[in-house]
């Protein structure tokens, strides 16, 4: 076999290596992400909040439905999910035993493109395209108002459209959520104008971390915005980071904590799922967060990128 021959199934061999690494190893590797945000008012005291994304739950998924069940013993103070939690027509049982220990504690959601359209076959390479490019195809419609009558009858909120003053562990939020920008459903209209000032956090939800919409959030003086949908890029490039955010979004931002503006910050989670159709993730692993939220005055103990974290329950460990 001459050099040129070699260098080919060299080449071949390693990218077969790295699918089957994406799709049976890395894709299954949940992992807990920790990171401190300096965003609450003077007089708060700390506030912690789990962040939830993206779980393209089909029925047969047991080992992602037990590894969020256990989130809850992280014990948050609040749980916030970013939408796209079905990825099957009869998938709504298995996000609710996913999601059930979290729905005893106060909760808010907006949903996603794939709460209200199932999945379908794509080429891949359309997602290196930017958004604007990228025709949508929506799949068959999906039962997410069986999935909110669920989640709304347990006492968690839906923020879509909305605006809300809660009360948890004693302190005021002002909370405000949009319908997927993905989809160009959002109506920011709907809940325009500045936050009010009297209160100790004022948070942002939205699934599609649009720049219009984090600019819009921003304008009106939010604490902290809360988003889905890029999945952290899905597959990374060490030293270059994610390929793509299927979104507007810069790639700097595609997962994890940074700034927006002048004050407000913004967090987007890498989701925990993929689409049944592209079941690869590579250097880019399944993650919930956990956020300590501080006053502002109080110094954050981690970067933009943050670190990973390991729990008594296997957070950060393939669970099987």
């Amino acid at each position: 076999m001459n050099k040129f021959g070699r260098i080919l199934l060299s080449t071949g061999a390693l990218g077969a290596a790295a699918v089957a690494y994406s799709a049976a190893i890395e894709r299954r590797h949940w992992t807990l992400r920790q990171a401190t945000l300096p965003v609450l008012a003077e007089d708060a005291a700390p506030l912690r909040v789990l962040h939830i994304s993206d779980l393209h739950m089909t029925p047969n998924q047991r080992s992602k439905q037990r590894w969020v069940a256990a989130l809850a013993e992280l014990d948050p103070d609040l749980v916030v999910n970013t939408g796209d939690n079905l990825a099957h027509p009869q998938a709504v049982p298995a996000a609710l035993r996913a999601m059930g220990p979290l729905l005893d504690r106060p909760g808010i959601f907006v949903f996603g493109s794939n709460d209200y359209y199932g999945p379908t076959a794509k080429n891949p390479a359309r997602y290196l395209l930017p958004s604007r490019k990228a025709q949508r195809i929506h799949g068959e419609p999906l039962p997410w108002r069986d999935l909110r009558a669920a989640m709304t009858e347990r006492g968690w909120l839906d923020a879509t459209h909305r605006r809300h003053e809660i009360e948890v562990a004693g302190m005021r939020i002002h909370l405000a959520g949009l319908d997927d920008p993905h989809l160009h459903l959002d109506r920011y209209d709907l809940i325009g104008g500045p936050a009010p000032a009297d209160v100790q956090l004022r948070l942002g939800v939205t699934h599609s971390p649009e720049p219009r919409v984090l600019d819009s959030f921003a304008e009106d003086g939010y604490d902290l915005v809360l988003a889905g949908h890029t999945h952290g890029g899905q597959l990374r490039l060490p030293g270059y980071g994610a390929l793509v955010t299927n979104c507007e979004l810069d790639r700097s931002r595609a997962r994890g904590a940074s700034t927006w503006g002048e004050r407000m910050h913004l967090h987007v989670s890498a989701g925990l799922g993929t689409s049944p159709y592209a079941p690869v993730r590579f250097a880019c692993p399944p993650e919930a967060t956990l956020l300590t939220l501080l006053p502002r005055s109080e110094k954050p103990t981690s970067t933009s990128e943050n670190t990973h974290k390991r729990t008594p329950f296997g957070a950060g460990e393939s669970v099987r």
